[in-house]
């Protein structure tokens, strides 16, 4: 209640000013007149009583300031006069403003520009409705806790379940769109129908898929994305209806989706040129419960049923599902992933480890201000002892300083919005692959708030203590004080910001190094292959080409690698399906010859799968370890071969070679002898390849696949190329030429080999590079700060070294010794930061590779860095401090 009335009060005073100021003038008066009245009463003169009760009850003006503050009557008004005197202040001294707001912008604007990023990916809400009950679903078998599903066991889940009120599922392909003159390739999403209700999409035009039609046997309909749309029909209304020639089907335009639908989940692209229902994929594969063909889910929640609940009612499906097709479904289960967790979790540590990072920058920027303040006040001293005199109390003088500090952060903060919004769109530019969400990002309402929250923090961080420091000084000591004693408990303060600098800078240093050097060990690590001048692209031929025998198909692909191969420029070509390193993967299952077929699928041995012509492993350069290679002769009327990695050859025939050994694998007719054994392909990454369970690989000849499958691979494949220079321009030469050869293939999504090794490290190198650029901005401040003190030590001791001069001291003397006091500075800073740094590097081991978050060589390294430059930022006021006259010095003051 007190503190009501106190803002009542306050209100009244501001509203009215006049009357509230008459009232304190008549009661001033009557208390001046009533102790008049009584020093008359006691025998004194009139004039002599009114000068005595003036005396007694001391200055008007300053009784009057104090009923002010007491009423909160001049609140509004003093905060104006500081603001417009800390104005002419700042306006006096630009070099310190421009360097003060600059230093300040820097830090509030990176941390402002990261935080958009951390807003927009961990923060914003998922753009759909009822995000917190939206969860991915996917398929858990051995050795994957999160594969694809079976469109089959989709089917029985969505119809048998009973916690969730809608489940969908996508997969990613290609078609070739025909009957428009030129054939073209179309990126397309095969969907069930509930996929886009669910996550609310309303198309711009016409209507979504409706159930009757996601099924198999159903008419074959197409949704535009709003792209396609206005790139081919001109945006034109008139498009429903049309008909689209795809695969050779032909299939019915419903609807436009709109270009702001984006889903980041595993198996979905967000540039897609059309969307139809996967029950209209042409592949005979979608009918085998046991395929999972890349097929994932997403599930929405029926309200009030937790995660725990659907679990258990999808583990009851499961296991029906199991004992109705044991030889599909034993040991098959329904994994969930919340929605958000699925889009932002393999970013979060990094983009969490960049924001505290960050903060760092902001404090040492607030530090460095801060000893700046300190040392500008050094010289006002004199100014507040006489506002101090003139009856100007401590808290007076305070606010008179904060108020400056706040004008600083003020326009530290409005360049620095402008500096974090060039910063995030010059960021999202550098690393645009790996970042979800990152459409996104802006520096929208919230972003504002943070940034005019930090500007209010740091303007009392670094105002606080300079302005608490400077009101400390006494009246009549400030008076009397020179040059040679003011300030000396300042240059206290001021080295222990110093120390906090270096320190805050040192964690950054070795959070950076550390990073560093876990990219170099990354940058070394034999893939298992040589990516240099591989390029990789896909091949959709012509749709008549599925109508074609085996054999046809066979004689077609094999035209095709030679006329790739024949090429200007192409050293080798090889065509590939199922998996490619670090890209896609496809899992091949078998079991020993002489061994009885396991009943179950899933109780099968599990492999990675790479189906590849001859060609492929000169190509790719993947050492051979013993036996052979693939040949032309390994066809389909030759005997069934394989090559396995050295993994494979590890785990399945430990202590033996399993050259000559034969394995039965599922889909093939016959038992196939291993021929050669690889070296191992890092297939899941760089970095996170040796934790993975499923790492055995085997190799199958691209020509004696099954004539069933054959079909299937007419419908898209893989190329890789090994090129005798730079691949990057060679993919335009190779479409470029084979268009004259066969004008329906359709050639795209080319990338080297090299580009797919940078593109899995995308993150590491995202958050390496920002850290890097934090740290050098935290050792520039805290090298400026360290500059700034010891250049205010050497000006205030200027009269000491001239003495020492004049009694004989050597300039080199007078360089050490400065140096020495910068050096001692640094090194309690250091020894701080080194037991900082050990505590914080701890929480980023998990983002470490080949690198401990203690390394002794990376501290060791960070520290003579920062060490080097600090001593380059103490050299310069130390040749000064050398080259003082003893004349002038002894003259001063």
């Amino acid at each position: 209640m007190r503190f009501l009335r106190r803002i009542r009060s306050w209100l009244l005073n501001a509203l009215d000013r006049s009357h509230s100021e008459s009232e304190m003038d008549e009661e001033l008066r009557f208390h001046i007149e009533a102790r008049t009245e009584d020093l008359i009463r006691s025998g004194m003169h009139r004039e002599e009583a009114q000068r005595r009760a003036r005396i007694e009850f001391g200055g008007i003006e300053d009784t009057k300031e104090e009923c002010r503050e007491a009423r909160g009557a001049n609140l509004l008004e003093s905060f104006v006069r500081d603001v417009h005197f800390g104005f002419r202040i700042l306006r006096k001294s630009p070099a310190f403003t421009a360097v003060a707001v600059l230093t300040l912008a820097l830090g509030i604007g990176a941390n402002t520009a990261l935080f958009s990023v951390v807003n927009a990916v961990l923060l914003d809400p998922l753009p759909y409705p009822h995000p917190d009950r939206l969860y991915t679903i996917h398929e858990s078998k051995p050795n994957f806790p999160h594969g694809s599903i079976s469109y089959l066991n989709f089917l029985d889940w969505r119809r048998e379940n009973h916690t969730l009120a809608a489940l969908a599922v996508h997969r990613s392909t290609s078609v070739i769109w025909t009957g428009t003159g030129q054939s073209e390739r179309l990126r397309a999403e095969m969907i069930s129908y509930d996929l886009f209700p669910m996550l609310g999409i309303q198309p711009l035009l016409g209507r979504n898929l409706s159930e009757n039609e996601d099924r198999f046997g159903g008419p074959p309909v197409v949704l535009l994305s709003e792209a396609l749309w206005r790139r081919k029909f001109g945006g034109s209304n008139k498009v429903l209806g049309k008909g689209m020639s795809l695969d050779g089907r032909e299939f019915t335009i419903i609807g436009v989706e709109p270009a702001s639908f984006h889903l980041n989940v595993r198996g979905f692209r967000n540039d897609d040129d059309i969307y139809f229902s996967l029950a209209q994929w042409d592949n005979t594969a979608l009918r085998d419960r046991t395929a999972g063909l890349g097929i994932h889910g997403l599930a929405l929640l029926k309200p009030g049923v937790t995660i725990e609940q659907a679990q258990a009612d999808m583990d009851a499906v499961t296991r029906g599902l199991a004992a109705d097709f044991p030889d599909a479904d034993k040991g098959i289960g329904a994994s969930f992933v919340s929605l958000r967790v699925e889009i932002v979790e393999y970013v979060r540590s990094y983009l969490l480890l960049l924001l505290g990072a960050v903060g760092f920058v902001l404090l040492i920027a607030s530090v460095n201000v801060a000893n700046l303040l300190l040392v500008r006040s050094s010289g006002r001293t004199h100014e507040f002892a006489v506002r101090g005199a003139l009856g100007a109390s401590r808290g007076r003088i305070i606010r008179q300083l904060l108020a400056e500090s706040v004008l600083l952060a003020v326009a530290g903060g409005m360049v620095g919005l402008v500096l974090a919004a060039w910063g995030t769109q010059a960021a999202l530019r550098i690393v645009p692959v790996f970042l979800p969400r990152s459409e996104n990002v802006q520096l929208d309402a919230r972003v504002l708030l943070f940034a005019a929250a930090i500007t209010l923090v740091v303007s009392v961080i670094f105002g606080l203590a300079p302005a608490m420091k400077s009101s400390k000084t006494g009246v009549y000591a400030a008076l009397k004080e020179t040059s040679r004693t003011t300030g000396r408990t300042r240059q206290r303060v001021q080295s222990s910001f110093v120390v906090a600098e270096v320190a805050m800078a040192l964690v950054l240093l070795a959070g950076a190094g550390l990073m560093l050097r876990s990219l170099s060990q990354l940058w070394h690590v034999n893939p298992g292959f040589n990516p240099h001048n591989v390029l990789t692209f896909s091949v959709l031929p012509e749709p008549s080409l599925t109508e074609q025998t085996p054999e046809g198909i066979r004689g077609a692909l094999q035209n095709l690698r030679q006329d790739i191969a024949g090429v200007p420029g192409v050293q080798s070509a090889a065509l590939s399906w199922g998996a490619l390193p670090l890209v896609g993967d496809d899992e091949l299952l078998f079991w020993h010859e002489g061994q009885p077929k396991p009943t179950s699928t899933n109780d099968m041995n599990w492999a990675i799968d790479y189906i590849v012509g001859p060609e492929y492993f000169r190509s790719m350069q993947i050492p051979l370890e013993s036996g052979r290679y693939f040949t032309e002769a390994d066809d389909e009327h030759s005997a069934r071969v394989v090559v396995v990695d050295d993994v494979f050859a590890q785990k399945y025939f430990p202590g033996v070679s399993p050259l000559g050994k034969r394995i039965n694998m599922e889909n093939y007719d016959q038992p196939a002898q291993i021929v050669g054994v690889v070296g191992h392909v890092k297939q899941w990454g760089l970095d996170n390849d040796d934790r993975q369970s499923l790492r055995a690989e085997i190799y199958v000849p691209f020509m004696q696949m099954r004539d069933f499958v054959m079909s299937g691979v007419a419908r898209g494949m893989d190329v890789v190329v090994r090129s005798n220079g730079d691949p990057s321009a060679l993919f335009s030469t190779i479409r470029q030429v084979l268009g004259s050869v066969d004008g329906q293939d359709a050639f795209y999504g080319p990338e080297t080999m090299d580009g797919y090794i940078s593109n899995s490290l995308a993150a590491r190198k995202f958050s390496a590079f920002l850290l890097t650029g934090f740290a050098g901005l935290a050792l520039s401040l805290a090298s400026i700060g360290l500059y700034g003190v010891v250049s205010y030590l050497v000006g205030h001791r200027s009269h000491e070294i001239g003495i020492r001069m004049a009694l004989g001291a050597r300039p080199a003397d007078v360089l050490r010794q400065v140096l020495a006091e910068g050096a001692r500075l640094v090194l309690i800073g250091l020894v701080i930061g080194v037991a900082a740094a050990l505590a914080l590097t701890r929480l980023m081991a998990d983002l470490l590779y080949g690198v401990a978050a203690n390394d002794p060589l990376t501290f060791v390294a960070m520290a003579a860095v920062l060490m080097a430059v600090a001593m380059a930022a103490c050299y310069i006021p130390a040749r000064r401090a050398m080259r003082v006259d003893p004349l002038v010095a002894l003259r001063y003051e």
